[in-house]
């Protein structure tokens, strides 16, 4: 059993568009995030209907220092795109298993591997080779309810 926790959220209505940091948002099982562009299919890699790894995204601040220490490259935290920012929490290991964000329980389904995309909109050609396994985890949402900053995150 460990314990992490939610350090900041960030959704964005638009494809490509700025992702916000918000200080709670809502997510609804088999959904997504009111608010952010997969919960109404308009997401860059969207399909015609939600998709359960494209609900909703989780990445690991210690993520971004070991990146910034190993090879110099310094990202803010939207930068990555993806929804829940944690700490204290192994994500890679949470594939196929349920664990709790607050009052909400989320499924891993797939690890988030950085892409050309991600590589085209920070400027860091490197990046997709560098972040390797490090970019942070796509998840299904179980049972909904809020999420916000601070909420503990539960890995029985």
């Amino acid at each position: 059993m460990s314990n992490g926790e939610v350090l900041k959220i960030f959704t964005t209505p638009d494809p490509g568009g700025e992702m916000i940091s918000v200080s709670s948002v809502i997510a609804v099982a088999n959904k997504g995030l009111i608010g952010d562009r997969y919960y109404s299919l308009t997401g860059t890699y969207s399909k015609p209907s939600i998709d359960p790894d494209q609900e909703i995204s989780l990445i690991e601040a210690e993520a971004f220092e070991e990146l910034f220490k190993k090879h110099g490259i310094e990202l803010q935290h939207s930068q990555s795109r993806r929804n829940i920012l944690t700490r204290n929490v192994d994500l890679n290991s949470l594939v196929g298993k349920s664990f709790q964000v607050g009052e909400v329980t989320l499924t891993g389904m797939r690890l988030c591997e950085p892409c050309v995309y991600l590589s085209g909109l920070t400027g860091h050609p490197r990046l997709v080779k560098q972040w390797m396994h490090r970019a942070g985890l796509r998840a299904h949402i179980a049972k909904g309810g809020t999420i916000n900053v601070r909420d503990e995150i539960f890995v029985p």
